[in-house]
């Protein structure tokens, strides 16, 4: 077999790295990072994710549904205030931005127009 043409992990230098869609993970320690991470400039690396009224969303937010979501394979969908506790950002595929568990749903992406920071 030959050797892993991906880059060994940043947080624990782990050489077992894979890519899943946009992010390279690493299999022992579980952290996620951009597979097109550019080592020139630290600041443009940063991506800003704004909620649907202009706030600055982090990991760890909660936030609140904005409007009615249909969700596939169940009847009911996603009501509008329904709350969202503990998000993650990620660079997620199509404008889904927002990593998280809704309850009653499971785990999902959100895109961060159809949110509100509480």
């Amino acid at each position: 077999m030959t050797e892993n043409p991906l880059p060994p992990c940043p947080e624990c230098a782990g050489a077992y790295t894979y890519e899943m869609g946009a992010l390279l993970v690493c299999p022992e320690c579980g952290h996620e990072w951009p597979l097109t991470s550019g080592e020139s400039g630290g600041a443009s690396e940063e991506r800003v994710i704004k909620d649907s009224v202009g706030n600055v969303l982090a990991d760890g937010d909660t936030v609140t549904v904005v409007k009615g979501l249909k969700v596939k394979g169940s009847a009911s969908g996603i009501k509008a205030g329904t709350k969202v506790r503990n998000i993650r950002l990620v660079e997620g595929v199509d404008g889904h931005d927002i990593d998280c568990k809704i309850e009653g749903f499971g785990a999902m992406q959100l895109k961060s127009s159809v949110v509100r920071k509480v």
